[in-house]
């Protein structure tokens, strides 16, 4: 009994980074803050002041990259380390690690934006889905159709995960709140600055394309657990993925996964800043309805909590296999 207790207290790091990811991440999806009090609604705001004084369209391709790549070091790394200093030196840092990871997962209320969308464009209040859409995508909403409106929707809710939970978990796992928190900082300036807008099609490209390798294993193992509920078709898509012929679209398999799990087109022409931007159209079947954006909501879930389930089935298996190992 004695080398059993040892053994638990020798594994009790996993078990409480176990806990941490879990009480963060029901804290996120039950109590998030409101959208103007999120820290990373804050750091955007930071972002788009220093854009509109360095980002100038006048300066060739190479001088706008290398001022994008400029502004990311002087916003993530003096922020970042300052928080991971002040977790080294706290006096119980899993409860900063608990604070932080909370603050990396609030995008994960979207799905209640959805929800309170969905419940406008039933009463045909096109103007209120959009102003509850624009707080959350880079992209104009104030022209948006219902069957835009319902694209956008689905698109951001069957992505907010990849930098969301499945990230979260990943990332601390592999190297803990710091990772984690980078990470985030990084995809913020992505949609902060986004490389499909004409705007920052080059000074936003080094965010982008570092934000793209930072979250490519995150996205491979989201859009798994996605083509896992579609089916063979699904699973075929997934090793056979779409070509974009913007290369500055790395949520295009992800979108092309949904569309094909749910059956319907995604995708097509956005428009920033009143530039219209030519993307594809995904997927074969009908234009989304309200009835989509149900559909997609039960896909979010059940896809999170798969991964939740993970989360508390991971540390009890090993618990089991230390008890099988002792006896």
């Amino acid at each position: 009994m004695q080398d059993l207790i040892q053994q638990l207290l020798t594994d009790s790091p996993f078990y409480q980074g176990a806990a941490i990811l879990l009480v963060a991440i029901v804290m996120a999806l039950l109590a998030p803050l409101p959208r103007e009090y999120q820290a990373f609604s804050w750091f955007s705001h930071l972002a788009k002041s220093l854009s509109a004084k360095v980002a100038r369209s006048d300066r060739d391709a190479g001088q706008q990259r290398l001022a994008g790549s400029l502004s990311i070091l002087l916003l993530v790394v003096p922020f970042w380390l300052i928080l991971s200093f002040l977790l080294e030196l706290a006096a119980f840092p899993w409860f900063f690690e608990c604070v932080f990871l909370y603050l990396c997962l609030c995008d994960e209320q979207f799905h209640k934006v959805a929800e309170e969308t969905a419940l406008a464009l039933s009463r045909q209040d096109k103007q209120q889905a959009r102003q509850l859409l624009s707080h959350w995508v880079y992209r104009d909403t104030r022209e948006l159709s219902e069957v835009g409106l319902c694209k956008a929707v689905i698109e951001k809710l069957l992505t907010t995960s990849i930098y969301g939970t499945v990230a979260t978990i990943l990332f601390f796992a592999i190297g803990g709140a710091p990772l984690v928190l980078g990470a985030r900082m990084i995809k913020q300036l992505e949609y902060t600055w986004p490389a499909l807008n004409p705007e920052y099609r080059e000074f936003g490209r080094p965010a982008y394309l570092l934000s793209s390798l930072i979250y490519w294993l995150p996205t491979q193992a989201w859009n798994f657990t996605l083509a896992i509920q579609g089916g063979p078709g699904a699973l075929m898509q997934l090793l056979r993925p779409p070509k974009s012929p913007q290369p500055v679209n790395n949520y295009l398999p992800t979108c092309a996964l949904t569309a094909k799990v749910l059956n319907t087109e995604l995708g097509g022409p956005q428009k920033f800043a009143g530039q219209k931007v030519a993307l594809m159209r995904i997927g074969t079947g009908p234009k989304p309805t309200l009835h989509t954006i149900s559909a997609a909501l039960k896909l979010a879930r059940l896809s999170k909590g798969i991964w939740i389930l993970s989360l508390l089935l991971l540390p009890c298996l090993w618990a089991i296999l230390r008890l099988l190992a002792h006896a």
